[in-house]
């Protein structure tokens, strides 16, 4: 678990005056608590409530981070999921939960008591262990005389075991004014083994009229702001039914905070360092009480323990990431521009020491066939603006070009095997081969960058164009589109196949779907083959 760092709020607090410190020293003691109130919550030791008016399951189930031998099951009550407290008194109630191995739960193979506290706002985090490896489960949870609906789940397979296939999908940016989430829709239809989401789960802005759906007036910035965000978007029954379809593996990116904010520099520089890490304990503590993750990643004040890995047998091993917390700020205000000095100054880092040495050393450890960093920003240097000079993004890795460089040599100096990388961020569709420096088109393809497209963020594009200039001037792009949907990509020992699976229209109920581009990579032979 990693701590924040005193001296730095501390320094902080002195600087921006006494109301400041109180703020700081509030957080520092509440806050402090929460690991030890998620490891209490794993037992029953709430108040029994035998009756509900509504239902306290209005939020769903979901399940996440599998191993090999169990996995996490999540829920979290609120009858009344958008009033504060969720319509539920500050007490701690008691929720039983089973697992079985039928979908009609006849045959119960684990099950147990847990408590809901008010302090995590009634979500339920249970770590269910004794599993058997590589196998389909079916969970539901209890509270009184209430029943929630069933989930399904899978173990992985064992550490050792090679299997033949993984199918998953994975997606980001489901900006809830903006579009429905068909897409999740027409994920539940396919018969996946795991979900990955790359962040902006939410978005933290006020309404804005004119769209399809609605957010509250304000933008979010306390606890309970984030709670009901969260709260909204899992009232969608599509998204609700993907968390039940199978196991999920999250990640967050900016805007689970605030737009573009780095470490604990706010976007617009007008929010001093210590208002934005209030903000950033309030948004990480939503976090985690809405999502299926181990307790290892209970906040602790502004910080929070994302980054992790999963291996599925010897096929893959996923290292998730988290490039927003411990990042440095954006170079140039953020405004796209030529890579400068400054882009590749050595000391700028996107993941931080503590993450890159951890991932550096999961990578020389790998035993598996394809090694995939699953994280939030694209990695391919494309110049957006080749008409007028260089356009890269400063808030992507070529703005922390030195870091990108160092990775990127890493993984071909280690012969690191068929490093793939999932992206989502930028609301659209790329097949990418990766190079130490992408301008150089003569040096060898270290890895293959797949960029998911958002699931309902920027709404029905308006003029999808040509991107046949776009794909000319920067040969490391095979493919390019701005429509809405996700990626699906089928694994086996011999090929990687990713389908870029797009949405007509996601301003319109069911709307249908059609794969725009399909690509393979071979195991031992890096570079894109259109499928």
């Amino acid at each position: 678990m990693i701590s924040f760092d005193l001296d730095l709020l501390h320094k902080l607090a002195r600087e921006e005056g006494s109301a400041s410190r109180r703020t700081f020293l509030a957080y520092a003691s509440a806050l402090s608590s929460l690991p030890v109130l998620a490891r209490q919550a794993q037992g029953g030791t709430g108040t029994r409530t035998l009756s509900f008016s509504k239902d306290p399951f209005s939020l769903g189930v979901a399940s996440g981070d599998p191993t090999s031998s169990g996995v996490v099951l999540w829920t979290r009550l609120a009858p009344d999921p958008l009033v504060p407290g969720g319509g539920l008194p500050p007490t701690a109630i008691d929720v039983s939960w089973e697992v079985a191995e039928d979908e009609a739960m006849a045959k119960v193979v684990r099950r147990g008591q847990a408590v809901a506290p008010p302090q995590l706002a009634h979500s339920v985090h249970v770590e269910v262990e004794g599993l058997e490896p590589d196998r389909w489960y079916w969970y539901r949870f209890r509270a009184g005389d209430a029943e929630s609906r069933k989930g399904r789940t899978r173990t992985l397979p064992r550490p050792a075991d090679q299997p033949d296939q993984l199918r998953f999908a994975f997606a980001s940016c489901q900006h809830y004014e903006t579009g429905l989430y068909t897409a999740y829709d027409h994920m539940v239809k396919q018969e996946l083994d795991l979900i990955f989401h790359l962040g902006d789960y939410i978005y933290e802005g006020g309404k804005k009229p004119g769209n399809v759906r609605e957010h509250p007036e304000a933008e979010t910035e306390s606890l309970e702001d984030y709670r009901t965000r969260y709260a909204l978007y899992k009232s969608d029954p599509m998204l609700q039914a993907a968390h039940t379809h199978c196991p999920w593996f999250v990640t967050w990116d900016d805007h689970e905070v605030a737009n573009n904010y780095a470490g604990s520099v706010a976007s617009n520089k007008k929010v001093d360092a210590l208002s934005l890490l209030a903000r950033r304990a309030n948004a990480y503590q939503a976090y985690y009480e809405s999502m299926p993750l181990r307790g290892r990643s209970v906040p602790t004040g502004p910080d929070m323990r994302l980054y992790r890995k999963a291996s599925f047998g010897r096929l893959a091993e996923f290292l998730v990431l988290d490039t927003r917390q411990y990042r440095s700020d954006q170079v140039n205000n953020e405004k796209p521009g030529p890579l400068t000095d400054e882009a590749f100054d050595p000391n700028r880092t996107m993941l931080g020491l503590r993450q890159k040495g951890w991932m550096e050393s999961s990578l020389l450890r790998s035993n598996a066939t394809w090694n995939v960093l699953a994280q939030q920003v694209m990695m391919a240097m494309v110049n957006r603006r080749f008409d007028k000079g260089e356009f890269y993004s400063m808030d992507q890795w070529p703005g922390y070009a030195a870091e990108r460089r160092n990775l990127v040599k890493f993984l071909e100096e280690r012969r690191v095997p068929n490093p793939v990388i999932l992206t989502g961020d930028i609301h659209s569709h790329w097949a990418n081969e990766v190079r130490v420096d992408d301008r150089k088109t003569d040096t060898p393809i270290v890895a293959t960058e797949f960029v998911g497209t958002s699931i309902s963020s920027g709404g029905k594009p308006k003029n999808t164009g040509s991107h046949s200039e776009l794909l000319a001037h920067n040969p490391c792009v095979r493919f390019h589109s701005i429509e809405r949907g996700y990626v699906q990509c089928t694994v086996s020992p011999k090929a990687w196949q990713s389908r870029f699976i797009e949405v007509e229209d996601v301003t319109r109920p069911g709307s249908a779907v059609e794969t725009r581009a399909s690509f393979v990579v071979e195991a031992g032979r890096p570079g894109l083959q259109q499928a």
